[in-house]
């Protein structure tokens, strides 16, 4: 097949393919007789329909997906009653967490406008969000403890391209997104699941490294920063190809370029400022600045969706404190496009970040045999939220901190120092 557009679309018929082979066969790495359940925006459905092609080549059971709809969404904002905002879908979300006790595999689509939103009244968007949270716990608590295979990719929408490209036209906007997504899913050259096995063994080498120096904390210094975080006991470096509960080996977000482990909720000082600004439910959050005692968040500024913010923070005692830590290297292809996707998926990938709310007991030596008790108890965060911010950039320095308090270089001006 040759690598040309069709004049319908300015998303290239070949790399959007590609893309759903990679999340079938690299992203979830499906089983034969699994079912997949699916969820994206209606705008996705030519990459659904894709995706669908794939897992049934792969010999998925049953494929079920779930669409959701921009103009519902406004629809809800616009002429619900006040007491919607307040309610969630739990019955939906109650039939997902069993659906992954059982087996199924779990796949996003991620593209609806990331500022959807940003027009409505924040006070709303708030309580929608947290009621859809306490909803989807069964559901989130399968997943962030890889209890099922899942993945997470984007497919370019009109109102996402016009906000990341905003002086193209909509079709220009549509295939320079759609090309920038390609581009960091690995998918832009041929034999893209043969790509992905040697940027895994890249990630894995500096998981091996990390995991083998044990350190007690990482400290971070450069401009607006002065942190140190904790690692939590028996804590386990991630990154690429995971293998979930179900024996599966998955790779959850495509792009990746992060590793990732857990830090110690309660072991974090200092305080630092967000490199790039965080999308978050419609809201841009801008130069968020906080400052950490004992782990927790006590102070807490942004220029910009400040109320947003704050609003966040208190979701519950969990979202002062943090539930991951990632380092990534300024030299990312993600951070060289010099684009901001307004997207964490995207941009979590373009610089060293942290995340306030729960974390994974992945992360974890033995975490699969852990209890939420035990997880605690060595310095693991439990939260409805888990939000990720971008505090790295090319004048980041960052030391692992041995038992002995002896350190050792692991970035040096935003670059892995090994």
């Amino acid at each position: 097949m040759t690598d040309q557009r069709i004049t319908s679309t300015p998303i290239d018929p070949v790399k959007l393919d590609r893309l759903a082979e990679v999340a079938v066969k690299v992203g979830l790495g499906l089983r034969p007789g699994q079912d997949l359940l699916l969820t994206a925006p209606a705008i996705a459905l030519p990459l659904v329909r894709r995706i669908a092609v794939h897992a049934y080549k792969a010999g998925a059971g049953i494929v079920t997906p779930i669409l959701s709809d921009e103009e519902m969404t406004l629809a809800r904002y616009r002429h619900g009653h006040d007491s919607s905002f307040d309610r969630a879908a739990n019955w939906l979300y109650e039939g997902m967490a069993k659906a992954f006790s059982e087996n199924t595999a779990r796949l996003a689509i991620v593209g609806d406008n990331p500022m959807l939103l940003s027009g409505e009244d924040a006070s709303k968007v708030a309580r929608a969000s947290k009621a859809n949270s306490i909803a989807y716990q069964p559901a989130l608590e399968k997943i962030v403890n890889f209890d099922t295979n899942w993945n997470i990719i984007a497919y370019p929408s009109a109102a996402w391209a016009k906000l990341v490209f905003p002086n193209d036209s909509e079709d220009v906007a549509i295939g320079k997104l759609a090309d920038a997504i390609f581009a960091a899913s690995r998918v832009d050259r041929e034999d893209a699941p043969a790509n992905w096995a040697s940027h895994n063994a890249v990630l894995r080498e500096r998981t091996n490294w990390l995991n083998g120096q044990r350190f007690r904390a990482l400290q971070y210094s450069g401009p607006g920063i002065d942190l140190t975080i904790g690692l939590a006991d028996g804590h386990e470096w991630e990154g690429g190809a995971s293998l979930s509960k179900n024996g599966i080996s998955c790779n959850a977000n495509i792009p990746t370029e992060e590793v990732f482990t857990t830090p110690h909720c309660r072991r974090v000082y200092g305080h630092v400022v967000s490199s790039k600004p965080l999308s978050y439910q419609g809201t841009l959050i801008d130069n968020i600045a906080v400052r950490f005692e004992d782990g927790r968040i006590v102070d807490a500024k942004a220029s910009r969706g400040a109320e947003v913010l704050n609003k966040v923070l208190d979701t519950d005692e969990g979202a002062r404190r943090l539930g991951e830590v990632a380092l990534v290297p300024h030299s990312s292809p993600i951070s060289q496009s010099g684009l901001l996707f307004y997207n964490t998926l995207f941009d979590e990938n373009a610089a060293s970040h942290i995340a306030l709310g729960q974390c994974y007991s992945k992360c974890f030596v033995n975490g699969a045999q852990l209890t939420p008790q035990q997880i605690a108890a060595q310095g693991g965060n439990q939260s409805l939220i888990h939000i990720d911010w971008m505090i790295g950039s090319a004048e980041t320095d960052i030391d692992g901190i041995l038992a002995d308090g002896s350190k050792v270089p692991v970035f040096r001006k935003g670059e892995w120092a090994k």
